[in-house]
């Protein structure tokens, strides 16, 4: 069995009308995993609430700013806003966002109890987001902050973050570049937004491997690199936990970026990471085709499951 962790409250973060980052990609996702043919071995689990999860507070404020998130409350109490020109929040944001931040905490607890892969399912993405600042549809970084989570757990003492979405995760990077007991991989396209992630950037502790990649590239590119640079860099770093900011608008059919992957392609993604461990985290970043979005996140989980 695969756990799941989603919840409906996800597509309560309203993002308005023509916006790519909207509801339905999560609806899109759970009906072809509940059509799938591997449907019976999924375990769809709700996140646990948010007053629930004592730490969730204190590592939120590990990598965010108590202003920031301050301000998030503020902008989603008074009825809604914007943190930038991309980045909406409505009344429910923040607590969706909240929720969010304990699915992927609850993903954590999840994988080191069973020693198996588990898929946060939820909204919204988070690895844009800075310490002191949204951005590009994201508000909180759950991805680093899934991975201090970690850090307190027993017998936890390195994790690892690969971020396969098309797009850099400044937030990211910026948030963790500093801990040496994190290491963060990033493949991209560049140019493109944000325009961050320069091959050069290491991190404060050799901890930081950014993989630019040009407009029209397909498979035949991602795949030495996972075996000559990425697999590598993993494997000698040996995090007791690997966590995946698994965007998939790095498809052909994705309409915010121009690479040329196929939703098949996210399994051989997976072969790679399976090489390393199972104690790997899922957690859904961007994906904008809901077709090819759909059919990748199940290629990923089908993988899992061989």
């Amino acid at each position: 069995m695969l756990p799941v962790i989603y919840s409906d409250e996800f597509l309560d973060h309203k993002t308005g009308n023509y916006h790519p980052e909207r509801p339905e990609r999560l609806t899109a996702i759970v009906n072809a995993l509940k059509e799938a043919e591997f449907a019976e071995k999924i375990a769809w689990r709700l996140p646990t609430q948010v007053s629930e999860k004592p730490l969730l507070m204190s590592v939120l404020g590990q990598a965010h700013t108590l202003d920031y998130i301050n301000k998030v409350k503020e902008i989603a109490s008074t009825g809604g806003g914007y943190l930038d020109g991309d980045t909406p929040v409505s009344p429910r944001s923040y607590d969706v966002a909240l929720l969010a931040v304990s699915a992927w905490l609850d993903g954590v607890d999840t994988v080191l109890a069973t020693e198996n892969p588990a898929f946060v399912l939820a909204r919204p993405p988070g690895h844009h987001a800075e310490s002191d600042t949204g951005m590009g549809f994201c508000l909180f970084s759950n991805a680093a902050i899934a991975a201090f989570y970690a850090l307190q757990k027993p017998g936890i003492s390195r994790v690892a973050i690969l971020d396969w979405d098309v797009h850099h995760g400044n937030g990211t990077q910026a948030i963790v570049e500093t801990q040496s007991q994190i290491a963060y991989c990033s493949l991209h396209q560049y140019p493109c937004y944000p325009g961050t992630g320069k091959a050069s950037e290491r991190g404060f502790h050799n901890n930081v491997i950014n993989l630019p990649i040009p407009p029209g590239s397909d498979i035949a590119v991602y795949q030495p690199l996972f075996e000559k640079i990425i697999v590598p860099f993993l494997a000698d770093f040996q995090a007791d936990l690997l966590i995946i900011s698994a965007g998939y608008d790095g498809n052909a059919a994705d309409p915010l970026a121009s690479i040329n992957l196929q939703p098949a392609d996210y399994g051989l993604f997976m072969d790679y990471c399976l090489e390393l461990t199972r104690k790997i985290l899922f957690g859904l970043e961007g994906g904008y085709d809901l077709p090819a979005l759909s059919q990748s996140v199940t290629a990923t989980i089908g993988r899992c499951l061989i």
